[in-house]
């Protein structure tokens, strides 16, 4: 096991499970070296049948473990900047899932300590950007072919929405992955946020504004619309289409095998994120293993993490005032100059 990148899970949830899964059975060069989550039987239960990985119930005592070389992210958001400046400290590579941290001070805290480094040890967990669809719209609109960009038309829906989810997570939670993906497909940064809420769904759970209609303006001038629907109850569907001066492209629209019988023809909609992005969440992980083993530090960058975080911030205020809000950013360190989105 000497050649392989011993990682140190943190949270063996949903999310956490599934990476421990994907590091032990899918991605080469990497294995896991210990898990935590502050339940012990759950972190057993996902540890179990993995030869050599150790189990704790604290983050630090995980990072501590022997042959731990990188770390992976999968906790609750609360927990995120804890962990990476504790990951910081030992000087440990780190994938972290988004959100970088649950509000933009947390996250501008991340950002200063990093810089504080001179070097990159954070890549943050934007897997949007890994998926094959959207690679091509990526490369397509950097191509220059259809000309200008000047909107983007998402789509965001979920089968339904976990019991504590809030009216703001719609944006803070579900809302931000768009929020990166506008940033990186545009190469742009957004500059305002509007949210209009039309009248809740009936399928939605007492009290939550669901769904949402967000608008963000960018730097040069092209908009991005969001339609945020989280208790839509018949799958779980992204998409994607910009509208250029030249042409149009979308992603998004086929996913599944198209059965026709009996005079009738339909198609399987994903239930969840980890169905629809599973392809997505192995390549960046493999993505993230070598270039860890290379010793660098690629994908989105904790400069990408704490823009989508106040914008996020800003998406939120402006569901609660019922205005277009501004986006204000810090100045940008220099170690991020020249990439980010």
């Amino acid at each position: 096991m000497g050649d392989l990148l011993g990682v140190a899970v943190l949270g063996a949830g949903h999310m956490g499970a599934d990476h421990i899964r994907r590091l032990d059975r899918v991605v080469s060069g990497a294995r896991v070296a210990a898990v935590a989550d502050p339940d012990a039987s759950r972190a057993k239960e996902a540890a179990a049948g993995i030869e050599g990985a150790t189990v704790h119930t604290e983050a630090a005592a995980a990072l501590d473990a022997t042959g731990v070389e990188a770390v992976l992210i999968a906790s609750p958001g609360p927990a995120h900047e804890e962990a990476l400046l504790e990951a910081f400290a030992r000087g440990l590579p780190v994938l972290c899932e988004k959100p970088m941290a649950p509000d933009s001070a947390g996250a501008l805290r991340v950002l200063e300590a990093e810089a504080g480094l001179g070097r990159r040890l954070a890549q943050i967990g934007f897997m949007r950007r890994y998926d094959a669809e959207y690679r091509r719209l990526k490369a397509l609109l950097d191509e220059g072919r259809l000309g200008r960009p000047l909107m983007l038309h998402c789509v965001h829906r979920n089968v339904s929405s976990p019991p504590d989810f809030t009216s703001a997570m719609l944006i803070d939670s579900s809302v931000s992955h768009e929020i990166d993906a506008a940033r990186w497909l545009l190469g742009q940064e957004l500059t305002s946020v509007t949210v209009l809420r039309p009248r809740p769904s009936s399928g939605a759970p007492p009290g939550l504004l669901d769904p949402q209609f967000v608008v963000f303006e960018t730097a040069q001038g092209a908009l991005v619309d969001v339609e945020v629907f989280v208790n839509c109850g018949f799958g779980y569907q992204v998409r994607c289409e910009a509208v250029c001066e030249a042409g149009s492209a979308r992603v998004g629209d086929d996913h599944g095998m198209l059965v026709t019988t009996r005079g009738a023809a339909g198609a399987d909609v994903p239930q969840d994120y980890l169905v629809r992005f599973a392809d997505a969440y192995d390549r960046e992980v493999q993505a993230w293993v070598d270039a860890t083993r290379r010793g660098r530090v690629t994908g989105p960058t904790a400069w990408d993490g704490y823009a989508a975080s106040v914008v996020a911030e800003a998406g939120v205020r402006a569901l609660e005032v019922g205005a277009r809000v501004p986006v204000e950013l810090a100045p940008r360190p220099g170690l991020y100059a020249g990439g980010g989105r």
